[in-house]
């Protein structure tokens, strides 16, 4: 590449190969001669000895697929696994790669079959398309080069052609692809994943593929592409504000909590700044622009570490490909959808989901996604099914296969045999008829066998969730995250903005008790407005009542509002991540003062105050005698409790399954805060993953909990195992239980329950 130091010099030899490229693709050679002839050109174009295409095959390995330079018969015979080697660590990391010395990294492959002895250094980017890597293409040189920024650009802009391409059957490397991977897509296949939104879902197999296929990468008149840019981008907004004033969506009230992070996204100048650039510098088409600088998003926020920050990246691509379709015009071919269908995508923005008739699908299927996804609580929102990190799910089903989706048990089923379909079918049936029942039969108390009365509260984290609570029959809200509306706004609310809110959701529940938990963001939940660092371990690190006592003023802020909120009512608030007593007194402190600051200024105070703390890290445990003193009830969080029990994260799918909540040491650990609240005469409560499970819930009662908070489709089936359980009869089998040195004894309270006659 001649005049390096001269950007648009640089530039202008990359455009003269694109132009060759392109008119190379629009001859009739096979896909392996187009391959031979785009390794030669990127060679020629920038002065490298070598040029090869490495492709991504079934089973996360690269193949080369052509070469220049390197031996003939490698072709087909050299493979590399995903992050073995400089190739397929460029791949694994899905960013370039520039070694001025080959050999001596620590990630080089040795292939003796290539015969690149004599090549010392080495550039290799990856072939992004929809943050999926389909290849990867490497040139090297004889001589220790460096290689400079507009190349590695260069290379990175032809990669993006290739994706195209590729993407439009101009090259298609699937031919190559092996005869067996067509016979594994005709057999029933069973897919793991992770429950995002519990429920089941029954349908044909539909791709979240908006036909984006961009085939035009130059621009002919900059300006030009530019204006169409803006015009564009002023027809997206509008057309976002429509979609957010539709009756359907403005009739669910609190839905825009969620739906304004994207509506903020979509006037961030600074992103629309990038693509302007993009077009500028790099002569590129407005489509061209956008791609490049989603896919440079993609590979930046992909190696954050925090989990609620990767899953604004779904926001982000929802964005980039609704301008994509804008910009292409693609509104007008919408295919016709089955009647029945289940959505597959590989991340999915909320906006999106709203795109789809909600009365056709069935369910949501993601090989990404976490529950902290606006994806997810937007579905929370539609009830509907939804199941994230089901690895390969693109490539192991095919479009119109059916599928049923089991959220609740974290799998999906593609093809399954006719008998086993109508086995799932009566499934789905059964689930819906029991919600109905027990909907009809709501006002009946979730009072056991011997007359014992256990409370049922839902968990909430946006006004939305509030009516459920009153459908299913519970006795109020055991847990209000008071930090989802924070985390969705795109700044900070204000005092008057938070004691709005809280008054909505005291209102919307109507006189049943509602408790409040101070914000607890940190760890995964990072407010969007808040610059953060980076922690080695964020679920142990600067989070919850830290950030409160750090930062008082924020935590003042926001029970100054709860205390207008509720003012001449019941307020109950409680703190999170509580480790020891003084960081609770302290806590409590801040109320005091606020309580007084409000009493001083005339205002109304609460008819009544009972301040908790959250049970979530051990070390509190044996502090529970003196802390019992100082509080008025205490709720464990089991999700995070449980975590920090085993030493295991909760995100990481590996050890999703290792430990069991139903093991004797968790059972005897929950029987002791039980006992010690118990004579202390504090009131208790669980909120998390374990309430909601009948088989959990009814060990937890037998544990001593007459208190249990579950999102509110849960409900029913809480109140249902209740009501056929002896609560004395469980306490004793419990007992017998807590000294066995089992991993579980998950199996002998099914078969307790079995013979009980306890429905879970």
């Amino acid at each position: 590449m001649t005049g390096k130091n001269d950007k648009t010099s640089a530039w202008g030899g990359s455009r003269r190969l694109l132009k060759l490229l392109r008119d190379q693709m629009k001859g009739k050679s096979t896909n392996q001669e187009r391959l031979a002839q785009t390794v030669n050109l990127i060679a020629r174009d920038m002065n490298a000895e070598v040029c090869s295409i490495y492709v991504m095959r079934r089973g996360e390995y690269l193949e080369l697929a052509a070469t220049m330079g390197l031996k003939p018969e490698a072709v087909y015979q050299t493979r590399l696994h995903k992050g073995e080697g400089i190739v397929g660590q460029c791949a694994a990391l899905a960013l370039p790669m520039a070694v001025s010395d080959a050999p001596r990294h620590p990630n080089f492959a040795y292939r003796p079959e290539t015969g690149e002895e004599p090549y010392q250094s080495m550039l290799g980017v990856p072939i992004l398309r929809s943050g999926r890597v389909l290849g990867v293409i490497a040139v090297q040189n004889v001589t220790h080069r460096h290689y400079d920024e507009e190349e590695v650009e260069a290379l990175e802009t032809i990669a993006m052609v290739l994706a195209e391409l590729i993407a439009g059957g101009a090259l298609s490397v699937s031919a190559l692809e092996a005869e067996s991977s067509k016979e594994e897509l005709e057999k029933p296949d069973r897919i793991k994943g992770l429950c995002l939104n519990e429920g089941m879902g029954i349908g044909e197999a539909v791709f979240h593929n908006r036909g984006i296929v961009i085939n035009r990468i130059i621009a002919d008149d900059i300006d030009e592409e530019v204006e169409r840019l803006e015009k564009t981008v002023k027809e997206m907004r509008s057309s976002i504000d429509e979609m957010l004033t539709r009756t359907d969506i403005a009739a669910m009230g609190e839905q825009r909590e969620v739906l304004e992070t994207y509506r903020m996204f979509a006037e961030d100048r600074g992103w629309v700044g990038k693509i302007t650039e993009a077009i500028r510098v790099g002569g590129m088409t407005a489509e061209a622009a956008v791609q490049k600088i989603q896919n440079e998003t993609r590979s930046r926020m992909s190696k954050i570490s925090d989990p609620y920050l990767r899953e604004r990246l779904a926001d982000l691509d929802d964005l980039a490909n609704r301008l994509l379709h804008h910009l292409l015009d693609l509104d007008e071919d919408k295919p016709e959808l089955p009647d029945e269908f289940v959505l597959l995508a590989r991340t999915l923005g909320p906006a999106e989901l709203l795109d789809y008739d909600w009365d056709r699908l069935k369910g949501v299927i993601l090989e990404e996604g976490s529950p902290t996804a606006h994806v997810a609580l937007v579905a929370q929102a539609l009830e509907l099914p939804i199941i994230g990190r089901c690895r390969d799910v693109l490539t192991r089903v095919r479009e119109g296969d059916m599928v049923v989706l089991d959220a609740s048990h974290d799998q999906v089923f593609v093809r399954p045999k006719d008998d086993v379909l109508r086995t799932l079918r009566t499934s789905v049936k059964d689930k819906k008829l029991r919600w109905e029942e027990v909907s009809a039969a709501k006002e009946l108390a979730p009072v056991s066998l011997d007359n014992q009365r256990i409370s049922l509260n839902v968990n909430v984290g946006l006004l939305m969730d509030l009516p459920h609570m009153h459908a299913a029959g519970a006795d109020g809200v055991g847990l209000y995250r008071t930090e989802v509306p924070f985390m969705v706004r795109k700044s900070l609310p204000d005092v008057s903005e938070q004691t709005e809110l809280y008054r909505k959701a005291m209102d919307r529940a109507e006189g049943k008790p509602v408790v409040f938990r101070t914000l607890d963001v940190g760890g995964d939940k990072v407010l969007p407005y808040w610059s953060s660092i980076a922690e080695e371990n964020p679920a142990m690190g600067w989070r919850a009542i830290r950030i409160g006592l750090d930062r008082p003023a924020l935590l003042r802020q926001q029970l100054r509002a709860l205390i207008r909120a509720c003012a001449g009512r019941q307020l109950d608030v409680m703190f999170p991540m509580i480790s020891e007593t003084a960081e609770f007194k302290a806590a409590r402190a801040l109320l005091d003062r606020e309580l007084e600051r409000e009493k001083t200024i005339g205002g109304t105070l609460p008819e009544k105050i009972r301040v908790g703390a959250m049970l979530e890290v051990p070390a509190l445990i044996w502090q529970l005698i003196p802390l019992c003193k100082e509080v008025d009830f205490l709720s464990v969080g089991s999700n995070d409790l449980l975590q920090f029990v085993f030493a295991t994260d909760r995100g990481n799918t590996r050890l999703a399954r290792r430990y069991d909540a139903l093991s004797p040491g968790v059972l005897k650990m929950m029987r002791n805060i039980a006992e010690t609240t118990h004579k202390a005469g504090v009131d208790l409560s669980l909120c998390g993953d374990m309430a909601g499970q009948p088989i959990e819930a009814m060990a937890l009662i037998g544990c001593g909990f007459k208190s249990l908070s579950m999102p509110a489709q849960q409900v029913p089936d809480a109140k249902k195992m209740v009501r056929s359980l002896n609560v004395d009869s469980i306490k004793e089998f419990i007992t017998g239980l807590l000294e066995k040195p089992d991993h579980s004894v998950r199996s002998e309270l099914e078969n307790y329950a079995k013979t009980a006659n306890v429905v879970i």
